[in-house]
């Protein structure tokens, strides 16, 4: 178990809490997590901490919205995104955790940029629209969870972009983070960021997900999603520009 004093587990928890809610309701807060989380524990550390929990989250939000995922587009997305994580893999394997911090912040930021600017596109310009953009959302994918579990902003910018109906969002994402993140535990054990250690970490934790899970499929129907977005956005800022400095 890693040494933190009581704000810095609340920190902890509260990010645990919000990658549940991401599985089954607003999907941006798990960027808010995934920043928090770096924040707290070394950074390296905390991608191998994160990824048990993450799957704990995907198992639930299978379960919620198993039927429903657009299975055609998930099968052109998987092969760029396997890429993408080798690559990751190669990269983390020789990146300190100085830069590992940069590299999370810088990437946070430019899912962000791209969002911001895809969404003021509007949906009839939307990027989805355009073949070659599912290859290069795979890649990317790939490469953002592996290096930082980041992969979340993007999926939501292409899925949304791409006009899936609120359940077929659901049920996508679903998928397609059970598999990739179940793609890649060998290439974090083989890393050496899976460890018995963070599996205890997980053990203990689980119930944070659990409730950020139970909680978000409680609101998804009610919540004030540009409300939501605006937050997300602002807090995802601050937490990449701070892990940049």
């Amino acid at each position: 178990m890693p040494s933190l004093d009581i704000a810095q587990w609340v920190v902890v928890l509260l990010s645990l809490f919000l990658v549940g809610f991401s599985k089954t309701g607003v999907s941006g807060a798990g960027t808010v997590a995934i920043a928090l989380f770096a924040l707290v524990l070394p950074t390296k550390q905390s991608t191998g901490m994160l990824l048990p929990l993450l799957l704990v989250g995907d198992v639930v939000a299978v379960l919620s919205y198993r039927r429903h995922a657009d299975w055609p587009r998930l099968l052109r997305l998987f092969p760029w995104v396997a890429a993408g994580v080798v690559a990751g893999a190669v990269v983390v394997r020789w990146v300190d955790d100085a830069q590992m911090r940069r590299l999370i912040g810088g990437i946070l930021l430019a899912i962000t940029a791209v969002h911001l600017w895809n969404r003021r596109r509007g949906p009839d310009a939307s990027l989805a629209r355009h073949r070659p953009v599912a290859a290069l959302a795979g890649l990317l994918a790939g490469f953002a969870t592996m290096t930082a579990n980041a992969a979340g902003p993007i999926m939501a910018l292409y899925l949304l972009a791409a006009g899936l109906p609120i359940l077929g969002f659901l049920g996508t994402s679903a998928w397609f983070f059970l598999s990739i993140n179940a793609f890649k535990v060998p290439f974090s054990v083989a890393l050496g960021l899976i460890t018995p250690a963070t599996l205890v970490f997980a053990a203990f934790t689980a119930p944070a997900v659990l409730a950020g899970a139970a909680a978000g499929r409680a609101v998804v129907g009610r919540i004030d999603r540009t409300w939501f977005e605006r937050v997300t956005l602002a807090l995802t800022v601050l937490a990449a520009l701070r892990l940049l400095v």
